[in-house]
């Protein structure tokens, strides 16, 4: 009966399943999909070719830590930084994380200032950001009644934390590490572009398993 009102499958049992993680989740955090499953799989392909014996990821708005995780358990000698900013996703976050990667480091804090302590040292540097339009409202329920908008919203055109995450990563990121950043479907050709403005090397969009632009690499 709960479901049939839209609330969200994965806040009536409390988990979502991401790649091979239980997370908890509920009210407040981000529900991770299927779709970020794929993008984190190139992160973890990304961080299995530093040539390092600990190679150096964040993830930037990590929300329930799904991305963040996922890079943890399945490049277990990688170190993983993660941050994110709302109290209320962090009660989740904190329990994901030390029930999957005790050894990976949380942080509290805005994406736009954190992790100065690692400039230049970073080999994988992936984001999930906010990049819904301000005046955009979402198809489903679930998402606009549900989703936290602090995860869903950025500026009038959806990009405005992508290019703070462009700008920032230029400092994080040390020559020949990776960026990756999803995006909405329609956004591929203006985060490439972003990118290749910025500075960025080897601007690459990626199609996800819908065929659908859905995230854009590139090397420092």
């Amino acid at each position: 009966a709960k479901r049939e009102t839209r609330i969200p499958l994965q806040h009536l049992t409390g988990r979502a399943y991401f790649r091979q993680l239980e997370l908890e989740v509920g009210p407040g955090v981000f529900v991770p999909r299927p779709e970020t499953e794929w993008v984190a799989g190139l992160a973890v392909d990304a961080l299995r070719l530093v040539a390092s014996e600990q190679p150096v990821a964040i993830d930037l708005a990590t929300g329930s830590g799904a991305i963040a995780l996922a890079m943890a358990t399945e490049v277990p000698n990688a170190k993983v930084y993660a941050v994110e900013l709302s109290e209320d996703a962090l009660g989740y976050t904190r329990k994901n994380f030390a029930t999957h990667a005790p050894e990976a480091e949380l942080r509290q804090g805005d994406l736009t200032e954190a992790f100065e302590d690692l400039f230049g040292q970073v080999d994988v540097l992936i984001s999930n950001p906010p990049y819904i339009p301000v005046d955009m409202v979402p198809i489903y329920p679930e998402v606009f009644l549900h989703d936290p908008g602090l995860a869903l919203y950025s500026g009038q055109d959806g990009l405005d934390l992508i290019r703070v995450i462009s700008k920032r990563g230029l400092k994080l990121v040390k020559p020949g590490g990776t960026l990756i950043i999803e995006h909405a479907d329609m956004q591929s050709q203006a985060v490439v572009e972003l990118l290749k403005n910025d500075g960025w090397r080897q601007v690459r969009d990626h199609k996800d398993f819908n065929l659908r632009d859905r995230a854009v690499t590139a090397i420092r």
